[in-house]
């Protein structure tokens, strides 16, 4: 009996050590450490395979990831506010995130790291912190300027021009937060009522309103129309990736930008594993890997170098872009925006 017994002892410590060891998955026993996180990212997708690759790597926390427009992300956190699916949105303007702030959907966290942050780009209270900077401009297809013989637009109101007419692509600024960082920008610079009379006489030189901020760059850059309303970081990178035909310009009355940020979504699971993502992409070498997949933005680190392919765009004239009021008005904005094209 006592032969028997010792023998069981010895498979039941067997079958625990192959437990234990089986756990870990790199990661030492016991240690809590989580293993999985969930993000929705508004950034390129370049961009985000890249990061969560290095992520992953880094730490050995697995990551699944999800893209979508900014509106959509926002839409999609709202409707799970109550059962969150996942941990961390990832990219996108920070108008959406201060919208999810007012909305209760942030987790506050100020990371060890944000202290390299300089404030204009980071939420005074820890809600979300800015990781990139965008500016908004026009996207142009070289060969059917030559075809129509005009110009690349140089401002605001040469978009009107009727030989745009039908040409010009934005996305919709409900889902898309490029198309809002336009709206929204017109909107501080002319005035409400002006701003949305401007939006209404180009609704009738738009091709069509995409869900996505980046389609008109691609569009255009496919010659599929002739202008484009994006952030030239994107136009940039389809550039690069053979698009030859894309020509920048920017607005001389003044543009809009982003400040794309990271946050934790309020009740997420792994909150341990989302605060670990927050600190990484606040880092040099974090930021530094996006121009590595393409996204050429600048940085809010001011060690983290910044793409050598947005020099051009470093002179681009900005107005004075109120970022809270952007997020704090999103939703009337858009209504009003919405019923002004009707």
């Amino acid at each position: 009996m006592a032969k028997w017994v010792s023998w069981a002892l010895i498979a039941l410590l067997a079958v625990m050590a192959a437990l234990v060891g089986g756990c870990g998955s790199g990661q030492p026993a016991g240690s809590g450490q989580p293993q999985k996180l969930t993000l929705y990212c508004g950034l390129m997708e370049d961009h985000m395979v890249k990061a969560i690759k290095q992520f992953e790597k880094e730490t050995g926390i697995k990551v699944e990831a999800v893209r979508m427009s900014s509106g959509e992300i926002l839409g999609r956190i709202q409707a799970e506010k109550n059962n969150p699916k996942a941990s961390v949105w990832f990219g996108g303007p920070a108008d959406g995130f201060i919208q999810a702030k007012e909305f209760g959907l942030l987790e506050k966290y100020v990371s060890p790291n944000a202290g390299k942050i300089p404030a204009q780009f980071k939420d005074a209270e820890g809600y979300w912190t800015g990781i990139y900077v965008g500016y908004l401009g026009f996207v142009s297809n070289q060969k059917l300027l030559g075809e129509k013989g005009v110009q690349a637009p140089q401002s605001w109101e040469d978009l009107l021009k009727p030989e745009f007419k039908g040409q010009v692509v934005m996305a919709n600024p409900g889902s898309s937060g490029t198309a809002y960082t336009m709206l929204a920008s017109i909107v501080q610079m002319m005035g409400e009522e002006k701003g949305l009379e401007y939006m209404k006489k180009l609704n009738g030189q738009i091709k069509t309103y995409p869900k996505s901020g980046t389609a008109p760059g691609r569009m255009v850059g496919q010659g599929e129309a002739t202008v484009g309303i994006t952030f030239l970081h994107d136009a940039i990178k389809y550039r690069e990736e053979g698009m030859k035909d894309i020509v920048l310009s920017a607005p001389k009355e003044g543009t809009g930008y982003e400040i794309g940020a990271v946050a934790i979504i309020k009740g997420g699971p792994d909150q341990a594993a989302a605060k670990k993502f927050i600190d990484w992409c606040l880092t040099k070498q974090g930021q530094e890997i996006g121009q590595q997949a393409g996204s050429y933005q600048f940085l809010t680190n001011p060690e983290a170098a910044p793409p050598k392919q947005a020099a051009e765009i470093k002179d681009t004239k900005l107005i004075n872009y109120n970022l809270d009021w952007a997020g704090k008005n999103r939703n009337a904005l858009v209504e009003k925006w919405s019923n002004a094209i009707k």
